[in-house]
């Protein structure tokens, strides 16, 4: 930006029509700028504005999505994401400091934590009533509203997210029936819960990075609560919690806190920005979260000090799918794998299994192997220096592939090795002509949409990798490995 410099009366007379024109524009746009910078969720002047006059129909300020974007157009722009953070004096909740900032803490603070998350954060006298979805917060001038979870262009995932509302505490407010030193930390497993990968990135990984800060001494109530999901993942929920995980939604309690934090903040899909955190902490601390919280031995994937321990050998687990993306020549691999020297195993983890118990599996692995699909994100309980071989399956999918588990593999400290299909690997050709779109125009598909894309090369798609090429692979995996050094 260029800098302005004062104009003196008499160089204002000696201004031309047009340089006044460009003056007065310049004020305007400094105004637009201000009103941006200090707009409660850092939205442009128009933005603002269209919500200024919607709040003025309703009576309350209200979380706007920014787009309506399909699930694949989102996970490629969320290369981009750019979190604004509130200001300094807005970012600690119940954290110590001057005065001054202790005040300015006490004002609710809604903000968009990111393109796909919307938080909200106030200190002060705060009553949570679970049935009717409301916070009653003092002191608070205006109300808010917020649906918390991370996924806030995908209105679908919205539609199964309860809406929760803060409101200035009145005089006709029920009394306090719980009391809490702890933070309320309100979040949703509505949404796309129930799949692995949303289950992290959507939920628990934005959970880890908002709880955090708190050190344990933080309360998850938890909106649209699913018990199976919940138990699911308890262990995780009790090493960032020092409390209770409650079930807010059918909570007849007021329970109240010093503060409360309405909806998770996330980053980057599988990820933690470390520069975005308050003490730098990053997937490397998340991933020593899990191996606490579920008991895993293995932070490294080296091999065993005894010489006669079968994990002298690498261990290579295949991730097996039989729904679709399935592996047609699985034994084949296996045997092929075994031929190479490694320690083979086969999982096929589904929503019935045991988290704590495939944990410790891919955990024992020094090389994971698996189809594009949910059941790669089990990555996160690999061993740091382990590789992670993801099959894209045909179709133009690299793109999918980069941003889901390519990416990610980098911050968890996880060698990562691809292995594309090629049409002659894939069923698709022997489900269309050779000369259909679906094989010479996979982008025709693309441009199709996130559904016509998802039906054709994820949902009626097989696979039989070549065992010559994918030798290579395993091979490439082995070097990746210290196994081989040792004595």
């Amino acid at each position: 930006m260029k800098s302005n410099r004062n104009l003196t009366r008499g160089e204002g007379r000696r201004l031309g029509n047009a340089a006044l024109i460009a003056f007065m524009l310049g004020s305007l746009l400094l105004l637009s700028l201000i009103r941006a910078r200090f707009s409660p969720i850092g939205k442009p002047g128009d933005a603002i504005e269209a919500e200024e006059q919607q709040a003025m129909g309703k009576g309350s300020v209200k979380m706007q999505t920014l787009e309506a974007a399909d699930e694949a157009a989102a996970s490629a722009a969320e290369e981009e994401e750019d979190e604004t953070k509130p200001k300094a004096a807005d970012s600690a909740v119940g954290g110590g400091g001057t005065a001054g900032v202790a005040d300015h803490l006490s004002k609710p603070v809604c903000y968009e934590s990111s393109r796909r998350s919307d938080t909200c954060e106030a200190t002060g006298d705060v009553r949570v009533h679970g049935r009717s979805q409301t916070i009653h917060i003092t002191p608070l001038e205006q109300e808010w509203k917020v649906k918390p979870y991370c996924r806030k262009h995908d209105a679908f995932a919205l539609s199964h997210v309860k809406e929760w509302t803060l409101r200035p505490l009145s005089g006709a407010a029920a009394d306090c029936t719980v009391n809490s030193s702890a933070t309320a930390f309100v979040l949703s497993t509505g949404g796309f819960t129930g799949n692995p990968f949303h289950d992290y990135t959507d939920v628990l990984i934005p959970a880890f990075i908002t709880a955090h800060r708190f050190a344990g001494e933080v309360q998850f109530l938890v909106s649209s609560f699913k018990s199976w999901w919940t138990n699911r993942y308890l262990q995780i929920f009790q090493r960032l919690s020092k409390y209770e995980v409650v079930d807010i939604d059918n909570d007849d309690e007021v329970r109240c806190y010093r503060s409360v934090v309405v909806g998770p903040t996330f980053h980057k899909e599988l990820g933690v920005d470390a520069s975005k955190t308050a003490s730098g902490y990053s997937m490397v601390d998340f991933r020593a979260m899990l191996r606490g919280a579920f008991g895993l031995e293995r932070a490294a994937a080296e091999p065993s000090g005894d010489r006669w321990d079968i994990r002298r050998r690498p261990r290579l687990l295949i991730i097996s799918r039989h729904s679709s993306r399935a592996f047609l020549n699985e034994h084949a691999m296996a045997d092929m794998a075994m031929s190479l020297g490694f320690d083979v195993r086969v999982g096929e983890p589904d929503v019935s299994t045991d988290v704590s118990k495939f944990a410790r599996l891919v955990n024992s692995a020094d090389v994971m192997v698996g189809v594009h699909g949910a059941g790669l994100t089990n990555m996160v309980f690999l061993p740091a220096g382990a590789v992670l071989i993801q099959v894209v399956p045909y179709g133009g999918l690299e793109w999918l592939a980069r941003g889901t588990f390519k990416e990610p593999a980098a911050d968890m400290q996880i060698h990562y090795l691809e292995y594309m299909i090629q049409l002659d690997e894939t069923t698709l050709s022997e489900q269309y002509p050779k000369d259909d779109p679906v094989l010479k125009d996979p982008y025709s598909i693309h441009k199709q949409g996130w559904n016509a894309l998802k039906s054709v090369y994820l949902d009626k798609q097989d696979v039989r990798p070549h065992l010559g090429r994918l030798k290579n692979t395993f091979m490439e995996a082995l070097k990746l490995l210290p196994h081989g050094q040792a004595n």
